[in-house]
């Protein structure tokens, strides 16, 4: 196994994309989709981050931040650089990378911001390499990344941005993952101005479910993939349920139930928690929809007088798309 101690602070890096460097569109995500707890998710329009790289001489991967996040750039701890340096294990023709992070999804967002970072540079590095892993090999690697966020190889973010559109992870080990066909869907996201931590989100859970309720879920499960491709949108409202993991997670958000309620009564189809939150998104069939609803969300959090920022997309059928 090769060590890489190698890394630069981004003021000292003299590189900044070097020759034949491949810039990417790596996408914000929704995991979980309510009931379906890191196995279900799908890859958003917008916000993306970009990222930018190239080979590099220098044996290891480099990380340039170029944002106000202040990322770590030891690659070791960073989500990119973990990702990056799995790959480079399976390319022993290759010394090192250079990768340029310019990051809009917010860390601890709820939207997929750590695989954003550890899916884009691994899609840009395999077009450099010529397309030689596949989509499963991809998310194989970022699933390192995954791990130094949130202490754990789960792909119900990754899987998305990489796949694009809808995306079932049936097994982890190994990796099988099922892209689902979906009919448009329109999707309203908003995040308060609040930080939870993947891993903090993980720890509150309960160790032990009710088999009742765990038989209410594998339902709701079967129904929303049912429903999904059968374009179902009744099917898939009533499918938009979560009587494990939203219960407990929801106490972590101001105004969760409120924006919920009120979201489905101007006429969502539903939604619920956006991966460990403190994002919620709503599914909507229509844009019109979609906006009536980004007003409530807008309402609650100007009443209770707590910071946020709104999202208006699609489902992003791509994935990770190079910049041309």
């Amino acid at each position: 196994m090769r060590t890489f101690i190698k890394y630069y602070e981004p003021s000292l890096n003299p590189l900044s994309g070097g020759k034949g460097a491949v810039s990417v569109l790596s996408p914000a995500t929704v995991a979980n989709v309510v009931c379906g707890f890191d196995i279900l998710g799908f890859a958003l329009n917008n916000p993306t981050d970009e990222f930018t790289v190239s080979l590099s001489d220098e044996v290891g991967v480099h990380i340039i931040n170029d944002d106000d996040f202040n990322l770590p750039t030891n690659p070791e701890i960073n989500v990119s650089g973990a990702a990056l340096l799995a790959m480079l294990e399976e390319c022993p023709d290759v010394k090192g990378f250079t990768v340029i992070s310019k990051k809009v999804v917010k860390p601890g967002s709820g939207i997929g911001s750590s695989a954003a970072s550890a899916a884009g540079p691994v899609v840009a590095a395999n077009i450099l390499l010529g397309n030689r892993f596949s989509k499963s090999d991809l998310v194989r690697f970022a699933m390192f990344g995954e791990k130094v966020a949130s202490g754990v190889k789960h792909a119900d973010n990754i899987a998305p941005a990489i796949y694009g559109g809808v995306t079932l992870i049936r097994s982890i080990f190994p990796l099988d993952i099922i892209s689902i066909d979906a009919p448009p869907l329109h999707v309203t996201v908003v995040h308060p101005q609040i930080e939870v931590r993947t891993a903090d989100a993980r720890q509150i859970l309960k160790q032990h479910v009710l088999l009742k309720d765990a038989i209410k879920q594998w339902g709701n499960i079967a129904g929303l993939v049912a429903g999904l491709i059968q374009q179902d949108y009744d099917l898939i409202g009533r499918s938009l349920e979560d009587v494990i993991i939203e219960p407990v997670r929801s106490i972590l958000i101001p105004g969760f139930n409120e924006v919920k309620q009120k979201c489905k009564d101007a006429g969502a189809l539903g939604g619920g928690i956006s991966g460990s939150g403190p994002s919620i998104f709503m599914l909507s069939k229509d844009a019109e929809t979609a906006k009536a609803v980004e007003e409530v969300m807008k309402d609650v959090y100007n009443r209770i007088g707590l910071d946020y920022q709104t999202h208006l997309t699609t489902i992003n059928q791509e994935g990770v798309k190079q910049v041309v």
